[in-house]
């Protein structure tokens, strides 16, 4: 089948448009698997820190330990007086410094005596 004189090229006019929509949706989708991953770790990071306060340790860097370098920074790690340990995290963007959002996860272990 023979082209139109007019139609020469489309396709590679028709890839080069599309492909900022790809970048664009390829970082969101990074974007995502990063949120994923931290929303994950925090509950991780939880159950390490209450393990860690129910046998009189140190919870925050129990909590430090698990977590990558990029999920350290703004780690805030709280416990309460019933076992409970509370872990915040932020979300770092994928882009530009800083982070999106916050993700925070709760554990819970009975004080054990020594």
């Amino acid at each position: 089948m023979r082209e139109a004189a007019g139609e020469r090229g489309q396709a590679s006019v028709e890839l080069v448009a599309l492909l900022p929509l790809l970048a664009v949706l390829g970082l969101v989708l990074w974007q995502a698997v990063v949120a994923g991953q931290a929303v994950w770790l925090a509950g991780s990071a939880a159950r390490v820190a209450a393990r860690a306060e129910a046998v009189g340790g140190d919870g925050t860097e129990a909590a430090r330990v698990v977590l990558p370098g990029a999920l350290r920074h703004g780690l805030r790690v709280r416990p309460d007086a019933q076992g409970g340990v509370a872990v915040a995290i932020r979300i770092p963007a994928v882009l530009v410094p800083g982070s999106v959002a916050t993700v925070r996860a709760f554990a819970h272990f009975e004080p054990q005596a020594p």
